[in-house]
């Protein structure tokens, strides 16, 4: 079963982990990993972030990274929920929580879907600094990071 959700409202990672679960007896591991808003940003202050997207176009993505995670390992359950909008320190701004009945299987999943998410996902985000607004650039290491899953 996977579940992926784009939403302007906040969200509970613990109960978003709770429905992923399920009470299913036959996991043997759920790993989860909860991206925050941080305040600090390329050594500047940053008090808001704002996230825009394309409704339908990352729904439609993120489910292709979660279905290419499923191709890769075994898994049970997988849960991503991402948000939009405007977010102040602290808020949690992505879960990705995968559920398999062996931890290397999830471990393994979770950082791929996170790590694809990271760069094939249509996300932009627009900072809040001392010095004003500002949009903030695709990072060279997340590409990298997508890079390892391909075999040469």
């Amino acid at each position: 079963m996977n579940s992926i959700r784009v939403q302007v409202e906040p969200f509970d990672p613990n109960h978003e982990v709770d429905l992923l679960r399920d009470n299913d007896p036959s996991i043997g591991a759920v790993v989860t990993f909860i991206g925050l808003m941080r305040d600090i940003n390329e050594g500047d202050k940053v008090s808001r972030l704002f996230l825009e997207h394309y409704p339908g176009m990352t729904e439609r993505a993120l489910q292709e990274i979660v279905d290419e995670a499923n191709s890769r390992w075994e898994l049970q359950h997988c849960r991503v929920v991402h948000r939009v909008g405007d977010l102040r320190p602290t808020d949690p701004i992505v879960l990705v929580a995968v559920a398999s009945l062996h931890r290397k299987e999830a471990f393994m999943a979770c950082e791929f879907i996170i790590d694809y998410l990271k760069t094939k996902a249509p996300f932009w985000k627009k900072e809040l600094t001392p010095d004003g607004e500002r949009w903030v650039d695709a990072r060279e290491s997340d590409d990298k990071a997508t890079q390892h899953w391909h075999p040469q």
